[in-house]
């Protein structure tokens, strides 16, 4: 396997990934959702679990990929922003953001992080050649590792202003595992003129606490803790909130209008400016 910076990690002195397939992977299991290939049968089931017991997961997973499409496009057009640094980026599929960002402005640099090895072999295949984008090996748990990665620092340059992409991932983040800490490492090192892209999984939408839901991931890698929208509101700090604020992802200024007869799809979606 190559590095992103070209050689092979045998070369650089990184140790072979060894990818885990005795548990589902949050990350496989939405490329699933996704109709990806790039997953394994033990993701696969917990998946159709998960489907049979929220049966709109892969029109809402469809709709958090358009809400992120939207979001870069946005703080890339409008807001300015020529660097994203994108957690929990899952597996690739296109577009992806550094081909939404560099459709607006081609000098766009991306440093994409998951903790997933199989999403880090895969990246690195696509994004060898890359020298503005780079793929990093690292857990959102550990924000400090996430900023001072070489890796991160060879594409981003953090006294210019970043956009950092938190889509879907946050709900991954125990209460125990402290995330408002964890924004708020990641958030602090941006500076003036830097966005928020957050997205969140909830149930406060649904007649039912889609428990059975929730319960598929307490066998894999990570839990899910869907959030209500008070309580994912706090993640966003005192960033200024763009218009239309923290809304259900599709209405999150929609390219079209939605069909009436479309499904509620339980996950909230914003972006914040951090001010000076």
């Amino acid at each position: 396997m190559t590095s992103p910076r070209g050689g092979s990690d045998a070369d650089s002195g990184v140790k072979p990934l060894t990818i885990d397939t005795s548990k589902p992977h949050p990350a496989r299991m939405y490329d699933y959702f996704l109709g990806g290939k790039d997953n394994y049968e033990v993701d696969q089931e917990a998946a159709e679990q998960f489907i049979k017991a929220a049966p709109e997961v892969r029109l809402a997973v469809r709709a958090n990929r358009l809400f992120m499409h939207r979001a870069v496009r946005h703080v890339v057009a409008e807001g300015g922003i020529r660097q994203i640094v994108d957690v929990g980026t899952g597996l690739p599929t296109e577009p992806n953001v550094h081909q939404i960002a560099r459709a607006v402005a081609p000098e766009t640099r991306v440093a994409y992080v998951d903790n997933d090895p199989i999403v880090s072999t895969h990246s690195r295949s696509l994004l060898d050649d890359d020298d503005h984008t780079s793929v990093v090996l690292a857990d959102l748990r550990d924000p400090r590792a996430i900023l001072d990665h070489p890796d991160v620092r060879r594409v981003i340059d953090f006294d210019q202003p970043v956009a950092l992409l938190l889509v879907a991932i946050l709900h991954f983040i125990t209460e125990e595992e402290d995330p408002d800490a964890i924004v708020a490492t990641l958030l602090e090192a941006l500076p003036a003129g830097s966005y928020l892209v957050l997205s969140h999984a909830t149930v406060d939408i649904h007649d039912n606490a889609r428990e059975d839901a929730v319960n598929v991931y307490k066998n894999a890698t990570a839990t899910m803790n869907p959030r209500g929208r008070g309580r994912v509101l706090k993640f966003f700090g005192d960033l200024t909130l763009t218009d239309p604020g923290l809304v259900l992802v599709p209405d999150w200024r929609p390219d079209e209008p939605q069909p009436q007869d479309a499904p509620p799809i339980g996950i909230y979606g914003g972006v914040a400016r951090k001010n000076g």
